[in-house]
């Protein structure tokens, strides 16, 4: 970590005015040239991970937006301060006895803010609640929430998308994402609509039709829609589907949080033999309220691989606001989780001038980081203990994840890069083992007009291509 902290104050101290285009290798600024871009909104940092200076630096130290590129500081912050074993608990709590398989009370969940209470995990959670002997529930589900703070956000406030899966806010009663899969499949009777999980009281109208063609287009033709908002428990599913083809799923957020976990374990704990009398409250856990079971969640290296290679916003905004639960205590907000990146940063001795992490995910307007920080950051993690969680953690090339369709051919598996994009905005980050063996760190972030559209893509593939040469 010394060398890495040296190394990047001299670097500081040889800072240079941006250097033009030209000076670029030439197949990257040929890349550049033919989209007719200037440079101007590029940064490029990369160096060996055994090396004390830049191999290509190119205005490194210009604060941009990464898009999602942003959770690799996030993740990394979480794996080293929290340790790669740290679980979350969802506990469960009863406020009455139980007599013959029958809670005489209210059965109560408290989140722990696990961000991968996955609909299979939470089946198995109530399982065990099941295994308690509890057949019947007398009274209401109360969902206890209030470890997370409310900050007033609404889920479409980033782009006007309420319902996309990628808006869905924290929550720490987070159950599957807080998203439904609408899987459109054809078969011999026609076009249907699976939905996974199932919601109790939620009801899906299949007003989809066929049409000829093959499989392509905007969502394969199909529109969805709440129209009654996320109070209405009713979604429409409308549109053409080609009949080329045969399955096609769009992922949506339909309730919010609390609402949704209640619609679930209702339609779960039927299906495990259960019933319950009572209705949904959503409030602090009751004062009598004893203990039943704590539900652990899996351990942060698992989580982070969700997180990385699939790009899920929500899951790492909860680790943000987990890191400041453990750096100021509850409730959490992004404000204590900000400071404990920023603490963590100084002990780590690693400088990030410029840096505006906001939530965590790179969902966001606000966040800046130069493409140096992130580099020497990335060079830091090299040396760390847990590098391999770390590393395991971003996409590979023609393998898995967000870079599953992308730099096939030589580079397939010999690049790990942690991909971002917004509007304008395209970013990748992570490591390349270069032809000859060698393993270096490399940082792109575009920030020009139409950079999301294919254009930020061949940027990167020219910059990742002169490095897998060397």
């Amino acid at each position: 970590m010394f060398r890495r902290a040296v190394a990047a104050l001299l670097l500081g101290l040889s800072m240079t005015a941006a250097l033009p285009a030209e000076t670029l290798p030439r197949p990257i600024a040929a890349a550049l040239a033919s989209h007719q871009l200037d440079g101007a909104g590029l940064s490029i940092f990369v160096q060996a991970v055994d090396g004390t200076a830049p191999l290509l630096a190119f205005n490194e130290h210009v604060p941009r937006s990464p898009a999602s590129v942003i959770k690799l500081l996030t993740s990394y912050a979480a794996l080293d301060v929290l340790g790669p074993a740290y679980t979350w608990k969802t506990e469960v709590l009863v406020t009455g006895p139980v007599r013959n398989g029958r809670l005489e009370g209210d059965l109560v969940l408290r989140g722990g803010g696990d961000p991968g209470l996955t609909t299979e995990r939470f089946w198995t959670l109530l399982r065990e609640v099941r295994a308690r002997g509890i057949r019947e529930i007398a009274g209401d589900l109360v969902i206890d929430d209030t470890l997370f703070a409310p900050n007033g956000e609404d889920p479409g406030d980033f782009d006007s998308q309420r319902y996309r899966a990628y808006n869905v806010l924290p929550s720490a009663v987070l159950v599957n994402s807080n998203t439904v899969e609408f899987r459109v499949m054809r078969d011999a009777a026609g076009v249907s609509v699976y939905v996974d999980p199932p919601l109790e009281g939620f009801r899906v109208e299949n007003q989809i039709g066929d049409r000829r063609g093959p499989c392509s287009g905007f969502q394969r033709g199909v529109a969805f829609h709440l129209p009654d908002g996320f109070e209405g428990r009713h979604a429409v599913l409308s549109g053409s589907f080609p009949t080329g083809c045969t399955a096609y799923s769009l992922w949506r957020s339909v309730l919010p949080a609390p609402e949704f976990a209640d619609a679930l374990f209702r339609a779960l704990w039927r299906q495990l033999g259960g019933s319950i009398t009572g209705g949904l409250r959503i409030e602090a856990t009751p004062a009598d309220a004893q203990p039943l079971l704590a539900f652990p969640s899996l351990p942060l290296n698992d989580q982070v691989r969700a997180i990385n290679k699939w790009s899920n916003n929500p899951m790492t905004r909860h680790l943000l606001l987990t890191l400041g639960l453990e750096h100021a205590g509850p409730p959490a907000t992004p404000e204590k989780g900000r400071a404990a990146v920023d603490a963590w940063l100084k002990k780590r001795g690693l400088e990030m001038p410029g840096l505006l992490l906001d939530n965590g995910s790179g969902l966001s307007r606000d966040t800046r980081v130069t493409a140096a920080a992130l580099g020497n950051m990335l060079l830091d993690a090299w040396d760390h203990p847990q590098m391999a969680d770390f590393m395991a953690s971003m996409p590979i090339a023609a393998r898995d994840g967000t870079l599953r369709r992308r730099h096939d051919g030589d580079m397939a598996g010999r690049l790990s890069l942690k991909t971002g994009r917004l509007d304008d905005v395209s970013a990748i980050a992570g490591l390349v083992q270069s032809r000859s063996g060698e393993r270096y760190v490399a940082v792109v972030i575009l920030n020009a007009p139409n950079a999301h559209r294919g254009i930020g893509e061949a940027v990167h593939e020219s910059v990742l291509r002169w490095v897998f040469g060397r």
